[in-house]
């Protein structure tokens, strides 16, 4: 196999913090590389560079055996370089052709919407992605928003593909015909990088591996030299275990919803007749393939959308139907959403702030216009240290410069500060590393045992059957079916997939 991408020395540093240290990358034709990591290990920076978001301060790039300048994104695309990456660059307000015709604009708007769909049409054969291309992006789930990502590079031509964490938020059906579709294009000549915390999707579909820590590349293999276990110790340190331990005390439901329906005046119904409920002390888990109702639902939760009929109730029958985001947290609801950057973070704003602002209204921080900055960044400082959020240097500098997976511990330790008696987890654990993602689901276990009452939503059917006491599946809006656990695995995917 020829070399598609050797990276020598790269070095990068941000506020004088050096995120990548010398790392080393060696990338072939034809082969399905995965790059490993904790969170903050350097990955998705080193990766954008070979995007041409950031310029390294050192080192060298070759592109099939060629030495590279890119020196920006553009550059990239004329090098066949095309980037998936975790957090979607799509314009939301666009429709999903729109977008692709956004980033494919050779030959002119026309030219290029006719070659596009003649493309689409063949990709649609071979990857299986169902997404209206009409409908705006913003009103599509994280699922399907991904899979226009991916037909986006796709569409591009791109032969040195990169992938940050494909698989977070598709199902094992979903999953295994994505990386089937990799594997085939790498077969075809292309190189493949699956950056990813996915330890199943590594040993099964990658042709060899490279394990980055505290921004270095400490170690390059074959998937097929190591056992699970290994792996995950050259990775986080150490091993990290984790099983399921079903709940012990379940009481009286916290949260019902009956006869819950979205859409209305002109709208689409995305939600038709939701019945469930969430009692305290356990984890109840809805599982289904992304677009079937489960942001619309979590959405309606929120209090961010609201509902065409139907009915919420919190514990002692308050109903929160027609209730406020602010009303909802004050009685007792917690949010852990899937858009961290959109609903749970407010980028421009301090570490302190953002973790404080989940309290304004309580004064526990002072009045809503005269805020005790001093409690504040003692609290915040208290919480990151407690939830490990790491890369923080300063709680004066921006969440924006976070690492998802940080960012989300952060979403965490303010959403779990104040003994929530409901929480909403909506992928809690998406992009989160083997370390991170183990101590996410300790802490719902915790809450739980606590007394919460949890809803776990997730397109991960391992985490759901981990965690769960209950399950149900949703299917085109539907809750579809319900299971006990221990639940077989077959059967709920049979009931995510056979109804709608």
């Amino acid at each position: 196999m020829t070399s598609a991408l050797e990276l020598s020395g790269i070095s990068k540093s941000f506020d004088g913090f050096r995120a990548i240290a010398a790392a080393d990358l060696e990338v072939r034709s034809g082969e399905v590389h995965a790059l490993l990591g904790e969170n903050g290990a350097g990955k998705s920076s080193l990766m954008n560079i070979v995007a041409g978001l950031y310029a390294p301060d050192e080192g060298s790039i070759r592109v099939q055996g060629r030495p590279v300048r890119i020196a920006g994104p553009l550059d990239a695309r004329r090098l066949g370089i095309g980037m998936v990456h975790q957090h979607y660059k799509l314009v939301k307000s666009f429709s999903a052709l729109e977008n692709i015709l956004l980033a494919n604009p050779k030959g002119g708007f026309a030219r290029g919407r006719a070659a596009i769909d003649t493309a689409l049409a063949r990709l649609a054969d071979r990857i299986g992605f169902t997404v209206d291309l009409t409908k705006p992006v913003g009103a599509l789930s994280i699922a399907e928003q991904q899979r226009v990502e991916i037909l986006k590079m796709l569409v591009g031509g791109a032969r040195l593909l990169i992938l940050d964490e494909p698989t977070a938020v598709l199902t094992d059906m979903e999953a295994e015909r994505l990386l089937a579709l990799l594997r085939h294009l790498a077969s075809e000549g292309a190189a493949v990088i699956l950056v990813t915390h996915k330890l199943g999707d590594v040993m099964r579909h990658a042709d060899r591996l490279t394990v980055m820590r505290n921004g270095k590349t400490i170690a390059t293999a074959s998937p097929g030299t190591l056992n699970a276990g290994e792996l995950t110790k050259l990775v986080v340190g150490t091993t990290t275990t984790e099983c399921a331990v079903p709940a012990q005390n379940v009481g009286g439901p916290v949260l019902s919803l009956t006869g819950v329906s979205s859409g209305g005046n002109g709208r689409r119904e995305t939600l038709s007749d939701v019945t469930m409920r969430i009692c305290s002390g356990e984890i109840y888990g809805l599982a289904g393939v992304g677009g079937n109702g489960q942001t619309e639902l979590a959405e309606i939760l929120m209090g961010v959308v609201t509902t065409a009929s139907g009915r919420i109730t919190l514990e002692d029958a308050v109903d929160i139907t027609d209730a406020t985001p602010k009303t909802r947290r004050a009685r007792g609801l917690a949010v852990i959403p899937a858009d961290r950057h959109s609903y749970g973070l407010a980028g421009e704003l301090s570490i302190a702030d953002n973790y404080a602002i989940g309290d304004v209204y309580s004064g526990k921080y002072g009045g809503v216009l005269r805020m005790k900055s001093s409690a504040a960044q003692t609290a915040a400082g208290a919480a990151v240290a407690a939830h490990d959020v790491q890369g923080v240097r300063s709680l004066a500098h921006k969440a924006a410069l976070l690492s998802g997976g940080n960012a989300q511990k952060l979403v965490i330790a303010r959403e779990f500060a104040g003994a929530p008696r409901v929480i909403l987890a909506h992928s809690p654990s998406r992009g989160l590393d083997v370390r991170a993602a183990a101590a996410v689901h300790a802490r719902l276990r915790a809450a739980r045992d606590g007394g919460a009452g949890i809803l776990l939503i997730s397109e991960d059917l391992d985490e759901i059957l981990l965690l769960a006491d209950r399950i149900g599946v949703m299917s085109s809006g539907r809750l579809v079916a319900e299971f006990a656990a221990p639940a077989d695995r077959q059967a709920v995917g049979e009931a995510m997939v056979s109804h709608g």
